[in-house]
């Protein structure tokens, strides 16, 4: 393929070097991401509103969670999509405060366009605002608690805190309490440092309330026992999972077989009925009489004919396990996934006390209780009236089960309510008095651009953000750090004393992930589209003095 060389210089052989063009793509990029950040702020706090997404499908989706809503928003503009990474950044680190950070992060861009006017070069805002952003955290860290993970009350204040601003808040009270037991179950709190919510597994089952939602010690299928003449329920359970298939073979090739009598196709039948019924004596000499089947994608994992037969050997059967289910199950109840007949042996198979179908709403799911040596897992099953209200409160429990975690992580606790922002603002703004120069504008945009969080919070609970900012603000100054927005009340109370708290770890990440954010979005000074192989090719060429950029697509052809 030729190579093109088009270029266009001046007489002296200096490329002119536009500076509008990059100021007007950061302008674009600042414009993109409030956009995406103006979108969910009306969604922080208790009071705020719920978005109804609508999927391609017609699939509809109610939250107000922040993580969700950008996940499922079809964003176009690439610095726009850096929020939507934020947001999941966030909701890994943390869990919590999804909205928040994406909220800070418009707030700050705002006061990085600002300071973009007066002339500042964008370098001395990004690295400003990092060293404020390790300022807050330090600032945030000098007013913390510090929390026993013994304290079992703490616990649960930050994680109604975090269920409050939910769809279910009202049953907060029921909720925080099966989050925080169940965090505990799956840990060794002397000793822990993080928390996998994989060992907390989370079950949807139609029906009833989520005053219904229960934690269970145990395992939970969310499908009955198969077959209808079969045992539903089982005492001192000796548990084998197969990962074969107990029905008939295949071959590994396309073929056909020609059966030309009847003596032959009875022939085949018996055949295939003696390989079943050998697999079933083989399981039940091995004394399991409660089985579990790994789900099968090429054939049938469980053939009628060996239902059958397992029914009548009093064996009581779970099929079309998950494959990625396998990994929780053996952890719960300490077996091993059996691959093969010839491994099914006693000693590969676990034990319980109970193993039970019982109702649940207008179905039935089994329940395994009482495991001999049972793994550190548990799981909650969660009752709903309708499935936008159950995705709904798997959400709200994920978010309550990622603030306990944010405590075992880092064992300290802040004031809610927009205390520790307007804290982290004022003393910024302090501290910014004893800089000079550019550093000294920065840090005061810094600060003001937290005072974000307490104005949404304000606005969206009906009250008069100006005015609730200002008291705030003086109460602050006056020594008071707990103060903070009572929505409920319409105040500015100590929001301690109404038990409004959550983790240090929530507020210190969305302040950094933001600024890191913010600092990467102020460093792009234009946007290069790359054209698919075979093409259009686009080249940039030096930009004589009339126009910002002249973009000139060449057409090449593989034969001239």
């Amino acid at each position: 393929m030729p190579e093109y060389s088009i270029g266009s210089t001046s007489g002296r052989g200096d490329v002119f070097k536009d500076k509008d063009k990059p100021a007007s793509m950061r302008e674009s990029n600042i414009t993109a991401a409030k956009a995406v950040a103006d979108s969910v702020r009306t969604s922080l706090g208790p009071k705020g509103m719920d978005k109804m997404i609508q999927s391609g499908n017609g699939d509809v989706t109610i939250t107000n969670d922040g993580a969700t809503i950008l996940n499922q928003m079809k964003v176009l503009h690439p610095a726009a999509k850096m929020l939507v990474e934020l947001s999941k950044a966030q909701d890994i680190e943390a869990g919590d405060g999804t909205t928040s950070v994406v909220v800070i992060a418009g707030s700050l861009l705002d006061a990085a366009s600002n300071l973009l006017a007066k002339g500042i070069h964008p370098m001395q805002i990004s690295e400003s605002f990092q060293s404020a952003a390790l300022k807050s955290c330090e600032i945030l860290q000098g007013i913390s608690q510090p929390v026993d993970l013994s304290n079992k009350e703490a616990l649960m204040k930050s994680a109604i805190t975090s269920l409050n601003s939910k769809v279910v808040s009202q049953y907060s009270s029921l909720l925080a309490p099966i989050a925080v037991d169940a965090v505990m179950k799956v840990i060794d709190p002397a000793v822990a440092t993080n928390v996998d919510l994989n060992d907390v597994k989370i079950i949807q089952q139609l029906g009833g309330t989520i005053e219904d939602t229960e934690l269970v010690d145990g395992l939970v299928f969310s499908k009955r026992s198969a077959g209808s003449g079969g045992p539903s329920k089982s005492e001192k359970a000796k548990i084998g999972l197969i990962q074969f298939c107990l029905s008939p073979p295949k071959t590994d090739m396309d073929n056909q077989v020609v059966v030309s009598d009847y003596s032959q196709m009875d022939r085949v039948l018996r055949e295939e009925r003696a390989y079943l019924l050998n697999l079933v004596k083989q399981i039940k000499k091995a004394g399991c009489n409660v089985l579990l089947i790994q789900k099968s994608i090429l054939r049938d994992a469980l053939s009628d004919l060996a239902l059958h037969f397992l029914n009548k050997m009093k064996i009581m059967v779970i099929k079309d396990i998950e494959r990625d289910d396998v990994e929780f199950v053996c952890k719960s109840i300490n077996c091993k996934p059996i691959a093969s007949i010839d491994h099914f042996l006693p000693e590969n198979l676990a034990s319980a006390e109970l193993v039970e179908e019982v109702v649940v709403g207008t179905s039935k799911v089994v329940k395994v209780t009482g495991a001999a040596n049972p793994g550190k897992t548990v799981s909650v099953l969660v009752r709903g009236t309708s499935k936008l209200v159950l995705d709904e409160a798997e959400r709200s429990i994920h978010d309550a089960l990622c603030v306990i975690r944010c405590l075992v992580k880092e064992r300290a606790l802040i004031a809610g309510g927009g205390a520790p922002e307007i804290e982290v603002a004022c003393r910024l703004m302090e501290y910014s008095r004893t800089l000079t120069g550019v550093e000294a504008y920065c840090f005061r945009a810094f600060a003001e651009a937290m005072e974000v969080i307490p104005s949404t919070l304000a606005e969206n609970a009906g009250l008069n953000p100006i005015a609730v900012v200002t008291e705030l603000r003086n109460r602050h100054v006056q020594g008071e750090k707990a103060a903070g927005i009572n929505v409920r009340k319409g105040a500015i109370t100590n929001i301690l004393d109404e038990n409004v708290v959550q983790p240090l770890l929530v507020s210190t990440s969305a302040i950094q992930l933001a600024a890191e954010t913010v600092q990467s979005m102020l460093k792009i000074d234009d946007i290069l589209q790359v054209a698919a192989a075979g093409g259009s090719k686009v080249v940039f060429l030096p930009a004589p003095v009339n126009y910002s950029l002249v973009v000139i697509i060449v057409k090449m052809y593989l034969q001239q």
